[in-house]
C-alpha cells in the first residue's frame, strides 16, 4: 500500500503492518499504534539518510511491523563499512529519540499516558533491531562482518539463518505470553514476519552472490588501490569453488598449482571472474593457464 514520497523515494505500507495497526485499533488503543508507526518510519528515514549521504542509491521503502526495508542498491551489500554505518543508523535514531523525549520531559512536556510508550517503543525498536539475525540491521551488519572472512553469500546464508531461529524463538515466547495474557499477538505477528524475510534472504543469496561478482571487477578501479589476498588451488578445481573465497574490499590472485603441487603459474581474480562468466561455474582454472601460454 503506497504512503507517499520523500525526497524522491515512494513509502509503502507492508500488509502486515496495517494487521498490525488493526488490532491496535481493536483493542481500542490506536495512538499507540500511531505512535509505533511514526517511530518505525522516522527508523527507517534515518537509514535512508544515512544510505544516500554515503552514496547509495535508494529506490523505495516499506514499512514493516519491525521496522522497515530501504531497498537500496547492489553496491550497499558488496561495501560492508557503507553496510554497517546505513544499518547503525536506525537504531542510533531511535536513541537520539529517547534522548530528546527525556529532554523534554524535564521542560514539562511530557504525557503520563503516552510518553513511557514512547519511550519504550524507541528502546524495544533499536534492541531488536540490533540481533544478529537478518532482515533486521544487526544481521546487516553480522553478514557485513563476516563478509570479510568468508564471502558475501555465505555470510548472507548464516546470518538469514539465525534470523529465522531468532523468529521461531520470538514466536514461541509470544504464543506463552498469548496465554498467559502477558502480551499480545502483535509479538506473534512480527515474528513471522522475520522468518518470512529471513526466508526471502536465503532465496535471494545465490542472485546477491552474482551480483558481488559481476561488481568485483569495478572495485579495483573505484578504489584505485586494494589490499591482495592471495589463495593457491590446484588446475582441476573449478571457478565456482574458488570464487566462493572472494571477499569484498580486496583483490584476489591465484597460485595455480598442478596435481604434482608443481608451480603453473598466477591467475588474477579479474581473470576469474570474466572466464566465469564466458564459460561457467563448471570451468576448470587449469584452463585459463592454458589459454594465457
Amino acid at each position: 500500500m503506497k504512503l507517499g514520497r520523500f525526497l524522491g523515494i515512494e513509502v509503502r505500507f507492508n500488509l502486515l503492518f496495517i494487521a498490525l495497526l488493526g488490532l491496535y485499533f481493536a483493542a481500542g488503543v490506536l495512538e499507540r499504534g500511531l505512535i509505533i508507526f511514526a517511530v518505525v518510519l522516522l527508523h527507517e528515514l534515518a537509514h535512508t539518510l544515512a544510505a544516500r549521504l554515503l552514496g547509495i542509491r535508494v529506490i523505495d521503502i516499506e514499512i514493516l511491523p519491525f521496522g522497515g526495508v530501504a531497498r537500496v542498491g547492489g553496491e550497499m551489500s558488496i561495501d560492508p563499512p557503507k553496510e554497517i554505518m546505513a544499518s547503525l543508523a536506525g537504531p542510533l535514531a531511535n536513541l537520539v529519540l529517547v534522548g530528546l523525549t527525556m529532554g523534554l520531559k524535564n521542560y514539562g512536556l511530557w504525557s503520563q499516558e503516552l510518553g513511557p510508550f514512547f519511550l519504550q517503543i524507541n528502546l524495544m525498536l533499536a534492541a531488536f533491531n540490533l540481533l544478529p539475525a537478518l532482515p533486521l540491521d544487526g544481521g546487516r551488519i553480522l553478514r557485513s562482518v563476516l563478509a570479510v572472512q568468508m564471502g558475501v553469500s555465505r555470510a548472507t546464508l548464516v546470518a538469514a539463518r539465525l534470523g529465522q531461529v531468532v523468529a521461531v524463538l520470538v514466536a514461541g515466547l509470544g504464543i506463552i505470553g498469548v496465554l498467559n495474557m502477558m502480551c499480545g499477538l502483535d509479538i506473534v505477528i512480527i515474528a513471522m514476519f522475520v522468518f518470512y524475510s529471513a526466508t526471502q534472504e536465503l532465496r535471494l543469496a545465490p542472485y546477491l552472490f552474482v551480483r558481488h561478482l559481476a561488481q568485483k571487477k569495478e572495485e579495483l578501479t573505484q578504489a584505485g588501490v586494494l589490499p591482495a589476498e592471495q589463495l593457491v588451488a590446484r588446475e582441476d578445481v573449478t571457478l565456482r569453488e574458488i570464487v566462493r573465497l572472494f571477499v569484498p574490499q580486496k583483490f584476489h590472485l591465484v597460485m595455480l598449482l598442478d596435481k604434482q603441487m608443481q608451480y603453473l603459474g598466477l591467475i588474477s581474480e579479474a581473470q576469474v571472474v570474466d572466464a566465469l562468466f564466458t564459460h561457467g561455474m563448471h570451468y576448470p582454472l587449469g584452463e585459463l593457464i592454458k589459454k594465457k601460454s
